[in-house]
């Protein structure tokens, strides 16, 4: 398991300039941490892709069927947290309010707005302590409610805002999307691990 590889460079790029590198680089995946380093994101091995769709498939279907106002996106977009760090976690949720104030300029670049919901499948380049650290950062900087899904050591940290970490063993489980999305209950037994 590998840390990504990071270019330290600092705050040499405004928010613009670091987005049209990313356009001008669109083959590669980048993202930002809080002091401006540029972050190179290694692309997900097909299995772990395919998880990933699983759980975004089922998720969405479970909000358009209980029309729970809100933008569900993929690892292909990203948004600007407020200390300043641009991320893609492999799922995120933003509630319709914070969504319908950004501007449309806004939404057509990263975001300056922290997802409500998140969620993290590790994947085999994945160094764990610098998920968790990543994890962290989601819930300092707003995240409501985050799953940490590690396929190779079989286990999932449930991050909730004002509550501890939960750790639990196995995937033959269901994850409740409590408080977040009352009701939601996601089958991980169910998807081909």
């Amino acid at each position: 398991m590998n840390t990504p590889v990071t270019l330290k460079v600092g705050d040499i790029m405004s928010e613009d300039e670091f987005f049209r590198f990313c356009l001008m680089n669109d083959m590669l995946d980048f993202e930002r941490d809080s002091n401006g380093n540029i972050i190179f994101m290694s692309p997900t091995g097909s299995f772990t892709g395919s998880f990933n769709s699983d759980i975004l498939i089922e998720l969405g279907m479970w909000l358009h069927s209980q029309k729970i106002p809100g933008k569900l996106f993929d690892s292909s977009a990203g948004f600007t947290l407020p200390n300043g760090a641009v991320r893609s976690p492999d799922i995120f949720w933003i509630a319709r309010e914070k969504w319908d104030v950004l501007s449309a300029e806004d939404k057509e670049r990263f975001a300056p707005v922290c997802p409500d919901f998140i969620v993290k499948i590790r994947s085999k380049s994945d160094d764990l302590k610098y998920l968790k650290k990543k994890m962290d950062e989601y819930m300092d900087n707003g995240c409501q409610l985050g799953w940490l899904i590690d396929r190779f050591e079989e286990k999932v940290y449930v991050y909730s805002e004002g509550n501890e970490i939960s750790e639990y063993a196995g995937l033959d489980m269901q994850l409740s999307g409590e408080p977040l999305f009352p009701g939601f209950l996601l089958d991980l037994s169910a998807i081909e691990k």
